[in-house]
């Protein structure tokens, strides 16, 4: 049976009991591997696990500041074909916005340049919300 893996919770931890009561109830389709730890030690520990080239499916919104390293992680545990989603990509106008140097938006756009140059993937722009990537590993 597939297994779904969260890596991370919308709100944190506060929304964690809410989930595990619906997956209690039976309204989870897939068994749940629910992982409480930062999302670029959960993604190591994945991959040293052994889960390499293993995933469908990625779906990243969390720390922008960290999305590069979220990539390089994800295409590593995406089997060929599989499909990695990266939310808020616009980041509000902000990634073209040079007056903006914080460090989320500089994590934002560090990730727009290498999904641009990254040949292990093809990737798709949808300009929904505040954006969201499709990156297909090949």
């Amino acid at each position: 049976m597939p297994e779904l893996v969260a890596l991370a919770v919308p709100g944190g931890p506060r929304f964690v009991d809410e989930l595990r009561r619906a997956w209690d109830d039976g309204d989870a389709v897939f068994p749940v591997d629910l992982r409480l730890a930062p999302a670029l030690t959960t993604l190591d520990q994945l991959i040293a696990g052994g889960a390499e080239g293993t995933f469908d499916f990625a779906f990243i919104d969390a720390r922008k500041s960290e999305y590069p390293g979220y990539h390089e992680r994800v295409v590593r545990l995406l089997r060929p074909g599989g499909l990695a989603a990266y939310d808020n990509v616009l980041w509000g106008g902000g990634v073209v916005d040079d007056s903006m140097q914080d460090e989320e938006t500089l994590g934002v756009r560090r990730l727009n340049e290498r999904l641009a140059a990254d040949e292990r993937v093809t990737i798709a722009m949808l300009p929904l919300a505040d954006g969201v990537t499709l990156a297909r590993k090949r």
